[in-house]
Parts: structure tokens; sequence; C-alpha cells
């Protein structure tokens, strides 16, 4: 996985829990669940990136 990817990630992550968090702290479940939802598409393409690195090994 490269820097720029995993760097990537970690910050949709990152934002997707705080938006989680804003939401459930305004009672705004559109928000909540959209931070739910970027921490899930990065935690998938953290996996995808590390099953590239296992065959590129």
């Amino acid at each position: 996985m490269g820097f720029d990817e995993k760097i990537g990630n970690t910050t949709e992550n990152t934002t997707g829990k705080i938006k989680e968090g804003v939401g459930r702290a305004t009672d705004n479940e559109r928000l909540e669940a959209e931070g739910r939802s970027d921490q899930a598409k990065s935690n998938l393409k953290q996996a995808v990136e590390k099953v590239k690195d296992a065959f590129k090994s």
C-alpha cells in the first residue's frame, strides 16, 4: 500500500468518525449514517490494499 493511499484512507476514516459523532450529538441521522458509510468505505479500501500488498511479496 502506498503512503498516499494510507494517508487518504486514514483521513477518510477520521472524517467518517467525526461526521458520525457530530450526527449523533446533533440528532442528525443522515450525517451519522454518512459517517458510518465513510468509515466502511475506508476499511474496505484498506483491506483491498492489504490484499494487493500480500500478492506483491
